[in-house]
């Protein structure tokens, strides 16, 4: 099975320490956020990953060159100057992520999740995870029924972990342009075509530096 990491974005609520480092290459518990989502995906078994670059994209370039070998085919989706946000960069790499399902993962979470519990074919157009809401989050995204992803309803409103399987039928139609993802998963929940996957583990959005300290602290005390 193929994944994507997403890490093109340019980090502005991270600002200063993404003026000179992307985002998932700030260090969390000693080593890099994308070497985290790396090792993970190694271990659950995937083959391909495509990690898409933008802002300072040849800081990532050269960082995955430097890894030690792994078993992992990595390629790089090149966005140029201007990145293209969620959907718009999924959609420049699916001609890399093939047209089976695949797995995307937000470059800027941290997360134990085990990502070998994905469906490798979700029965809708999509599985996602989902996590509690986070203090920034508490209104969540959307509610869910233990196995249906809703858009409304009595479910419990959860947030989505920035981790979701997907098939490419859910892109069918665009073209690589700046879009995000977020109206595409809207429009498949109203349709009922997303199912997901409650994670009571460990989550982090690490959007900024206060949430990026603060992981640090509770990784080094555990």
């Amino acid at each position: 099975m193929n994944a994507m990491i997403l890490a093109a974005g340019r980090g502005e609520r991270m600002r200063p320490l993404t003026d000179r480092c992307p985002k998932p290459l700030l260090s969390v518990g000693g080593r890099p956020l994308l070497d985290w989502h790396l090792a993970r995906l190694e271990a659950a078994g995937f083959d391909r990953v495509v990690v898409n670059t933008a802002w300072l994209g040849e800081v990532i370039r050269d960082h995955l060159a430097e890894l030690p070998s792994t078993r992992l085919d990595v390629q790089i989706a090149d966005e140029g100057d201007q990145a293209l946000e969620t959907a718009g960069g999924i959609v420049n790499a699916l001609p890399l992520l093939g047209p089976e399902p695949f797995v995307v993962i937000n470059g800027d979470i941290w997360c134990d999740f085990d990502l070998a519990m994905l469906p490798r074919e979700p029965e809708g157009l999509g599985h996602l995870v989902l996590v509690d809401n986070p203090a920034q989050h508490p209104q969540g995204d959307f509610h869910f029924d233990g196995y249906a992803i809703l858009s409304d309803g009595d479910a419990p409103r959860y947030t989505f972990a920035g981790i979701g399987c997907y098939r490419p039928e859910l892109f069918a139609g665009l073209r690589p342009r700046v879009a995000p993802l977020a109206p595409l998963l809207a429009r498949a929940c109203e349709r009922r075509q997303l199912t997901g996957h409650y994670h009571d583990g460990q989550w982090c959005d690490v959007g900024t530096p206060e949430r990026l300290r603060a992981l640090n602290a509770r990784l080094a005390s555990d």
